[in-house]
């Protein structure tokens, strides 16, 4: 954990949770969950992706705490959630089903936000009940829902086989990713990171990547590599705004542009420019607005017409 908390000073230092629990999912992996801000505030739950934990929410966090009731979770086998043998779509649509099961009252909604991995969670959750019950609306940050591994352009070379061969190995390999030194640093700027990145920006990247046991990394890759969620974003029948950076190299903007033009109820696509794949890290205001605004619109709105209706 030490690992986890070196970025211990500024806007990606994870902040204290008000409290925290155990979620059980479905075949009983065990999920560490934090609650953070007031517990009568409108709920947001932030699902992390790929080699990532709730540390890489601590911007969103530290904001949208003063007034709302943020939920963050490590996915299995990442953070302080034990691996499990179990890595696959349906593992992660299970996940997020306990933790809304475990966090929301029944009939609470929240706006339910993925980045990466994160999104396809969502994606994968879509029609599951507990999801349908309390989801209001939906922020899909820098992910996609299949042929992944394809369209990445992490490996710079003309799309076809040979690319997608040297990025699955590229993404797949279970060497160990060691200290964060300068070479490290550059070569996940390089990967997923816009090319002006802040330093602090990268380091605390750097530092929540590094922190992913390299089989966790390499099990869930081969996940990524095979996903098809082409059929949760057609389900994803709530309100569902899309964000991506034009430098994302692991999720490309035609990746978006996709889940915009197929989610039944698309509220907008935002590219960012020169932006790259850690969004919430690169932009934080950016996409804390966007959760606000969802919020705002949709969970807020929700509250008061039940009240009304009692």
């Amino acid at each position: 954990m030490s690992r986890l908390l070196h970025v211990d000073s500024g806007p990606y230092a994870p902040p204290a949770p008000a409290r925290e629990l155990t979620a059980v999912s479905a075949d009983g992996a065990r999920l560490h969950v934090e609650v953070h801000g007031p517990d009568d505030a409108p709920a947001v739950v932030l699902a992390h992706g790929w080699t990532c934990s709730t540390v890489f929410w601590a911007a969103q966090i530290r904001e949208l705490a003063t007034d709302h009731r943020v939920i963050v979770y490590d996915q299995r086998g990442h953070g302080r959630s034990p691996a499990s043998p179990a890595c696959s779509a349906d593992a992660l649509a299970d996940d997020l089903e306990a933790v809304l099961t475990a966090t929301l009252a029944p009939g609470e909604q929240a706006v339910v936000a993925g980045h990466s991995m994160g999104g396809m969670t969502v994606m994968a959750a879509s029609g599951r009940a507990a999801f349908r019950a309390h989801a209001a609306a939906v922020l899909l940050c820098s992910t996609g829902s299949s042929q992944l591994v394809a369209a990445s352009t992490v490996v710079p070379m003309r799309p076809g086989r040979l690319r997608t061969w040297l990025t699955r190995r590229i993404l797949g390999s279970r060497a160990p990713l060691g200290p964060v030194t300068p070479l490290a640093r550059r070569i996940l700027k390089y990967g997923t990171m816009g090319p002006g990145s802040a330093p602090h920006m990268v380091e605390a990247s750097a530092h929540i990547v590094h922190a992913c046991p390299r089989q966790v990394r390499s099990s869930w890759s081969h996940v990524l590599d095979l996903l098809d969620l082409d059929h949760g974003v057609r389900e994803l029948n709530v309100p569902t705004a899309v964000i991506v950076g034009t430098a994302d190299r692991l999720t490309p903007p035609v990746q978006a542009r996709a889940l915009a033009a197929a989610l039944p109820h698309c509220t907008g696509l935002t590219e960012l420019p020169g932006i790259g794949h850690m969004t919430p890290v690169e932009a934080p205001e950016l996409v804390t607005g966007k959760i606000r605004d969802l919020v705002h619109a949709h969970v807020q709105h929700n509250q008061v017409v039940s009240e009304e209706s009692a």
